[in-house]
Parts: structure tokens; sequence; C-alpha cells
């Protein structure tokens, strides 16, 4: 009995430990797409499961203060086993202020520039396209002060 459960907690741990190690993986890529010249400030990883029938899609919502007359990079990176692509937009309360996918011309880029304007507390939601699971991360880079 006493080897079935320490070969049960063995795979149990070996399981969180590869999946953490591909999280950071793709941290790290993901970090590394933002750009030469940028300097990685945050990281938003996420796991969304998939929408149901007749119900909005799910989404990640972070909060963080930005900086009156900085240029940040928002860069979005999807896992290769999700089954949707991802979505990053950053919000100032209601208002979208920018987003990696573009509904009128449905085209999806990889991230986007943000100059911000004004000291403040702004809202970065990740979903993924569509309702589908899926993995991603995020990544907040500072491009330079302005």
């Amino acid at each position: 009995m006493k080897k079935i459960c320490y070969i049960l907690t063995l795979f149990f741990f070996t399981t969180v430990l590869v999946k953490a190690q591909g999280t950071d993986i793709l941290v790290a890529q993901c970090a590394a797409s933002a750009g030469e010249n940028v300097t990685y400030l945050k990281d938003f990883v996420v796991e969304l499961e998939a929408a149901t029938a007749g119900e909005k899609p799910p989404q990640a919502k972070f909060s963080m203060v930005l900086s009156k007359n900085t240029m940040y990079r928002f860069t979005i990176c999807t896992a290769p086993d999700s089954e949707g692509e991802a979505i990053i937009q950053l919000y100032d309360m209601n208002t979208l202020l920018g987003s990696s996918f573009i509904m009128a011309t449905g085209k999806s880029y990889p991230g986007f520039n943000f100059k911000c304007q004004k000291t403040g507390v702004y809202h970065v939601f990740i979903s993924i396209k569509d309702g589908k699971p899926g993995r991603a991360v995020g990544i907040l880079s500072f491009v330079e002060k302005l």
C-alpha cells in the first residue's frame, strides 16, 4: 500500500513539475518575442476552459498601475497545445485602449504598443478566441520613457 501511495505521489509531482516547466518555457519564449530593446516587466499566465453553449467565453483579468509618458508593449503567446488563439486586450475602466485582435478585420497580431497618457490603474484581459479551451502567456514590457 505504501508503494502505491509513493508511486501516486511521485506521478502527481512529476506531472505538476512538467507542466510548470512548460509554462516557464512559454513565458521565456514569449518574453523573447516581445522584441529587442524592451525590458520585461510582468507576465500573465492563463489556462482557460472552453465556454459552454450560450455563455460568454471565459477570460482572465489582471490589474496594474501604468505610468504617464511611458510606452509599453503587450505581447500574447498561445501554448502549442491550445485549441484556440489567445487575445490580449487593455482597458481603462470600460474603454478599450489596445487589442491583439481587430474585430473589424478579423486580423490577429502578436501584440501592440500602448503610449500611456495618464498614471492610473489599467486592466488586462486575456481570452481564447471563439471560447475554445487553451493556455496562454501575456507579457508586459517597457519600451521607452516619452
